[in-house]
């Protein structure tokens, strides 16, 4: 069994399931996973059963979470379907991350213009900072206050519910969030962005909501290493966990630039590991 203590603010090179199976129970407060979605053609992506390999996850996750802790699981709108997950963790919300600028399009159905983050608990969540990460409000406050003052809502069910100045729940469905683009400062490499690096302000969100200053977080695949780098500049102590060696060296690269103040990481990756069809070998997880 590994000793967590000897892994906080490591990006540790190994797979994650092995990883995962060497850490004592009951060691984080939050655990953040962007993993396989099993919709690309990379190799790290050929997952055959996808909700079942989602749920060997949650029973991990459901081992390494003290009680009370959370969970947020990335991926696309069945990645948990069919699956009995409630003897390990309490599916809390599915957060839809919006993101109608995609240039996939398509003619015979419906485009997928969103992702979901799981938000699952172990039991009752011990955090949930509503107060970090409230958005603005998108109604007048002329208008709020009226409907506030009527007495039905008044007396009823929701009239402790007022008019918060600094802004509301950001709900389960965000747009204010939006993906990279080319000219992002904090994208990896140009060749990278089709695989979906998540920005900085996602994660933080997650973080902020779900853990407190000198809380343990435990993201399995790292990828680029945006979760460590957040959990830096909050002040969260984080272990980390990434199977491409070339990408854990990108993050640590990477997280000594954020702490310097160099926000760019422009140039920060070369690729060395080269595959059958001369193309680049990519990580084993969405980069995140």
């Amino acid at each position: 069994m590994r000793n967590v203590d000897s892994a906080i603010g490591k990006i540790l090179q190994g797979d994650a399931r092995s990883f995962m199976r060497d850490l004592p129970g009951e060691s984080f407060d939050l655990i953040i996973c962007d993993g396989p979605y099993s919709v690309t053609t990379h190799e790290w992506d050929n997952v055959a059963d996808i909700q079942h390999f989602n749920l060997e996850l949650l029973k991990s996750f459901s081992r390494l979470l003290k009680p009370g802790g959370a969970a947020y699981l990335f991926g696309k709108p069945d990645c948990v379907d069919f699956i009995d997950y409630r003897p390990w963790l309490t599916l809390q919300s599915r957060i839809v991350w919006y993101q109608p600028s995609r240039l996939a399009q398509g003619r015979v159905s419906y485009t997928n213009n969103h992702d979901v983050i799981c938000y699952f608990t172990k039991g009752k969540a011990n955090t949930f900072n509503l107060d970090d990460i409230r958005v603005p409000q998108l109604v007048e406050l002329a208008h709020r206050l009226r409907c506030e003052n009527v007495p039905s809502v008044r007396n009823g069910k929701y009239g402790k519910t007022v008019f918060n100045p600094n802004g509301k729940n950001p709900g389960d469905v965000w747009g204010d969030i939006k993906q990279l683009t080319y000219k992002s400062k904090e994208l990896v490499s140009r060749e990278l962005l089709n695989t979906i690096q998540k920005p900085e302000k996602l994660m933080e969100r997650l973080i902020k909501a779900s853990s407190n200053p000198g809380d343990l977080v435990f993201d399995p695949f790292c990828g680029a290493g945006t979760v460590p780098v957040v959990c830096e500049r909050l002040g969260r102590r984080f272990v980390a966990c990434e199977i491409n060696p070339d990408y854990c060296r990108l993050a640590e690269t990477r997280m000594a630039k954020a702490t310097n103040g160099d926000a760019s990481s422009e140039n920060l990756f070369e690729f060395s590991t080269v595959g059958r069809n001369g193309q680049p070998v990519i990580s084993q997880a969405c980069l995140v």
